[in-house]
């Protein structure tokens, strides 16, 4: 096989694990980025380059979007007391992050997370809306678009606590892998809205612990946040959940390690 099949077939590789959503049991996604160890802002590029430059299989951002329609990145409904989608983009890059970092757009953030990543999924938790659920949908449809136009589709896949927005999603892109975060629903119930996963609080799953099951015989994609705890992250390990989403992705690494 010469050289460039060799590259064609690499890349189809590489597309399909990212397509998948599914690397490998006990997957770290960093929450909000690698922020934590060395204090980088949360959401930040900085959390986000330093989860890839970890090697990690997922990190997981929040995206809102503001009242000029630009659409940002930050954890909480507001930045620095301002409510986002009530406030113009260029009231908001008034506040800088505690590194210096302007308010990351979604573009950006996406165009950092797309270099030098071999292996980071990106995982795009889009926020409900506190305005209205159309507002919310609106704002699922401009993100992904943005995503498809810096040809980052197959390196991301979507969690909402609004199932409303996933299913919009859904019926724009029939491919794309989508987790539900609130944990009101069953493995089965997911599936049948074609939903590729449960991504809910670990607590959800100590109560429900028949939902592992279920989800494994489904096939329905099975990952617990936030994982801080050692004991905490055992258990999840010893479930052998596709993902585990933490705050402490160096920590969780050790317990992985320890457990092999």
């Amino acid at each position: 096989m010469n050289t460039s099949k060799i590259s064609h077939v690499l890349s189809l590789m590489l597309v399909l694990v990212f397509a998948s959503c599914n690397v490998q049991k006990n997957a770290i996604v960093a929450h909000r980025g690698a922020w934590k160890k060395n204090n980088f802002p949360e959401n930040s590029i900085a959390s986000l380059r330093h989860a890839i430059d970890l090697k990690l299989p997922g990190s997981e951002f929040d995206v809102w979007r503001t009242a000029d329609d630009s659409l940002v990145i930050n954890h909480d409904a507001h930045f620095n007391k301002l409510l986002i989608e009530k406030t113009n983009y260029s009231d908001l890059i008034k506040f800088k992050l505690s590194n210096g970092e302007k308010l990351p757009t979604l573009y950006e953030y996406i165009s950092e997370g797309i270099k030098n990543n071999k292996q980071t999924l990106l995982v795009c938790e889009i926020k409900p809306s506190e305005i209205s659920k159309e507002r919310g949908k609106e704002t699922a449809i401009k993100t992904v678009e943005t995503i498809k136009k810096l040809k980052a589709n197959k390196k991301t896949c979507y969690i909402s606590f609004d199932y409303d927005i996933l299913k919009q999603i859904r019926a724009i892109d029939s491919k794309t892998s989508l987790q539900y975060l609130e944990g009101n629903k069953s493995p089965i119930e997911v599936k049948a809205d074609n939903i590729n996963g449960v991504d809910y609080h670990y607590s959800v799953f100590k109560k429900h612990p028949e939902w592992i099951k279920e989800a494994k015989d489904s096939k329905i994609i099975l990952n617990a946040w936030t994982v801080n705890e050692t004991a905490d992250m055992d258990w999840i390990i010893d479930q052998k959940f596709d993902y585990i989403t933490t705050n402490e992705p160096e920590l969780l690494k050790e317990r992985l390690s320890i457990k092999k």
